[in-house]
């Protein structure tokens, strides 16, 4: 099965590039579809779109990407 992620992405002088999968409690938050994915990117950070304050110093914030991830499940006995 397909699942999709959403990428941090920012650019500054303090960290460099910096990316990584967003995650809530410890966990990746993923989705089954590219579109819901890009839907709730847009419904949490959209804002970043127009502010230009936060993507310039100090910040560096882009708009988070969805992105296709491979989820693994293991079992530890």
């Amino acid at each position: 099965m397909e699942w999709w992620g959403a990428e941090w992405r920012s650019n500054n002088q303090l960290d460099g590039d910096c990316r990584y999968i967003m995650h809530e409690r410890g966990m990746p938050i993923v989705f089954r579809t590219r579109q819901e994915a890009r839907h709730w990117i847009n419904e949490k950070y959209g804002c970043i779109r127009h502010r230009k304050d936060l993507r310039s110093e100090p910040h560096g914030w882009r708009m988070p990407k969805a992105l296709r991830i491979d989820v693994t499940v293991k079992a530890h006995r």
